[in-house]
């Protein structure tokens, strides 16, 4: 039998929820996962917290903080004679001008499905220039290095990589939300592992859960926050053992270091992030597609009434939105939030009816 699987694991990790509730105030836990909130909301597990505990959808979703501006600068490439590629999600993003309909007036933008098939565009096209558009979190982050290090003179990076832990920070340090704890991200701490928590938990005294992919492994994470909230305990606890290290995957950090360095970048609904984006370090200039075609970020103001930047910020949830279900839909999204399947704003439309 599964174990994560096992529903009579649930019922007591849920029993235990329940009990341990009854002696805290209210709770409110944040996750940054678009694949955490795919578990949470497909199985119902908000459903089954007490009423004093809540679960809120943090900017989890590459896909959903990449800014407008970003977009602009990868239609920019394209309109200076660049091959283009990029990831589905992020073509139909909505922005000034999105991907898609730079792809309809005619630019060459091209869907991929890993960073490999545009190292092969550029391969088979040697007389053109080949720009990725590399989004993602530290999850995705080495591949992209990787890529960097091994890729022919016609590929170039356009990177909007993000890495999660300065967001954590800003999230708190906003004040806007009242935050208890942290479900950490399995997929970006396998990668960084433990350590680039703790200044936060130390900083702003919160408890933090790093956790699987499994129903189980939610409910887990949940338990264990309330355990150390109810001890008045504040510490980084690792309940994804089998996929996280405490050290993280070393390899893939040294890959990360060699070719990226820290830099300031907005995100979308946020203010610039110090420290929270990853740019091609000086020595791979000739790589940076920024650097090659003479683009910089522009700062595009969020469309009105779209309320993606406030679900980022955990500050609504998707149905609080007005637009949600009725002019906002995954088939005419208004926001990138109902265009990522990582988003929270798509998975609430999939797996939430009740507002139907």
């Amino acid at each position: 039998m599964d174990l994560y699987r096992d529903r009579s694991v649930s019922d007591t990790l849920i029993q235990k929820i329940s009990k341990i509730s009854k002696n805290l105030d209210e709770i409110k836990i944040c996750h940054v996962c678009g694949t955490h909130e795919h578990v949470i909301t497909h199985y119902g597990i908000r459903a089954l917290l007490p009423d004093n505990v809540q679960v809120v959808s943090g900017p989890g979703c590459p896909v959903c903080v990449t800014t407008q501006g970003e977009i602009e600068a990868a239609v920019n490439a394209a309109e200076k004679g660049a091959i283009v590629t990029t990831y589905g999600d992020m073509i139909r993003v909505p922005s000034r001008r999105s991907l898609s309909d730079a792809k309809a007036s005619g630019l060459d933008i091209r869907l991929v499905y890993s960073i490999n098939d545009s190292i092969n565009l550029a391969l088979s096209n040697p007389t053109k220039k080949v720009v990725h558009f590399a989004i993602g979190f530290e999850t995705t982050c080495p591949t992209t290095a990787v890529a960097v290090l091994n890729s022919p003179d016609n590929f170039y990076v356009l990177s909007a990589h993000r890495v999660v832990p300065p967001a954590m920070d800003l999230l708190l340090s906003s004040g806007k939300i009242n935050l208890s704890g942290f479900i950490d991200p399995g997929h970006v701490s396998t990668i960084i592992g433990i350590k680039p928590y703790e200044p936060i938990s130390k900083k702003f005294k919160i408890p933090q859960v790093i956790c699987g992919f499994e129903p189980n492994d939610i409910l887990m994470g949940v338990y264990l926050l309330l355990k150390q909230i109810n001890e008045k305990r504040v510490e980084v606890e690792n309940e994804y053992v089998r996929g996280v290290r405490a050290e993280g995957n070393l390899k893939a950090q040294i890959l990360m270091e060699k070719v990226f360095e820290p830099c300031d970048i907005r995100w979308r609904g946020f203010p610039v992030i110090p420290k929270s984006g990853l740019a091609l370090k000086k020595e791979f200039s000739n790589k940076d597609a920024y650097n090659e075609f003479n683009i910089e970020i522009e700062d595009i103001p969020e469309e009105k009434g779209c309320s993606c930047p406030e679900v980022l910020r955990a500050e609504i949830t998707p149905r609080e939105c007005p637009l949600f279900g009725n002019m906002c839909t995954p088939q005419n999204p208004k926001g990138p939030c109902m265009v990522s399947r990582e988003g929270a704003c798509y998975i609430s439309f999939k797996y939430e009816k009740s507002f139907r």
